[in-house]
């Protein structure tokens, strides 16, 4: 059952005639409006981005929504004649309902899987109720399973290409290390400074640092680069005639830029500089760094 609620001028404003789907009520079309919604004819949407609710926070928002309402409708789509499906709003519909809400206010929009998955996503996004890993699976699925490039994927989350790629680095973490960003143990800064590092042993010996020594990004980043300094150090082979000066070069250039680097040179003096990158990604920071 829907019943219709008019929309305050702010709002109608914010959000104009495209906002809703032209819902006729009384052989009339409505648009931009806000119904009341029989809160048992709503079902919770499969694709909701966010994977974990705060249960601390939910208890707030249910007393809230006891003392004072709902402020903010909810965003649905019609699934059925009297079914709906939650696009937005899910902890909100959760509370209402723990509140022991009958209806619940809610714009009603017309989206397909897709469209439903996305404006899901972007409205997270921009209230930043995802956490990093959360988003980062949001944008993988929108690209494996939808199709969408990364070029409009950018463009429809508002980010630029290079933030994007951030964060579908670090769905390449161990699961201990995703874990304790999505906990919020770690900041997606402490995690993207781990990445660099090709041993997951590593990673993990850092995160446990992290957590015991409450690490700084800036700390980890250090400890990241000494480490890999030492590894190369390791790995370079005997005897190396490298002048001192150019093999110091060598390993300055290999704690900047947090990978492996060599510098051939022969008695005329020629030669490459060669810099180790394990994925497009970190060759597409390590540019991003050169300019």
């Amino acid at each position: 059952m829907e019943k219709k609620r008019g929309l305050g001028r702010g709002l109608d404003a914010l959000l104009g005639d495209s906002y809703g789907t032209g819902e006729k009520t009384g052989g009339q079309t409505v648009r931009g409006g806000i119904y009341e919604i029989d809160i048992d004819t709503i079902e919770a949407n499969p694709t909701q981005p966010r994977d974990e609710f705060d249960e601390d926070r939910l208890v707030e928002l249910t007393e809230s929504i006891r003392s004072m309402g709902i402020i903010q409708p909810i965003t649905l789509r019609r699934i059925s004649r009297n079914r709906y499906q939650i696009i937005s709003g899910e902890r909100r519909y959760r509370a209402a309902k723990a509140a022991g809400l009958k209806f619940i206010p809610a714009y009603i929009r017309e989206a397909n899987d897709n469209q439903m998955f996305e404006m899901a996503l972007v409205e997270n996004i921009q209230r930043e109720d995802l956490n990093p890993i959360e988003i980062a699976l949001s944008y993988k699925k929108l690209i494996d399973e939808f199709g969408i490039s990364m070029e409009d994927l950018s463009v429809k989350v508002g980010k630029n290409r290079s933030t994007v790629q951030n964060f579908l680095r670090l769905l390449k973490l161990p699961d201990t290390v995703q874990f304790a960003v999505k906990q919020k143990e770690i900041t997606m800064g402490h995690a993207r400074a781990l990445i660099n590092l090709e041993n997951d042993k590593d990673k993990e010996e850092i995160l446990n640092d992290i957590r015991d020594k409450k690490l700084s990004v800036r700390q980890v980043e250090e400890k990241v680069r000494t480490l890999t300094a030492k590894k190369q150090a390791a790995a370079k082979p005997q005897g190396n005639t490298l002048p001192a000066r150019y093999r110091s070069i060598q390993d300055e250039l290999g704690r900047k830029y947090s990978t492996k680097v060599f510098i051939k040179r022969n008695l005329k003096g020629k030669g490459s500089i060669t810099l180790n990158f394990s994925s497009d990604e970190m060759l597409e920071e390590f540019l991003n760094k050169l300019k």
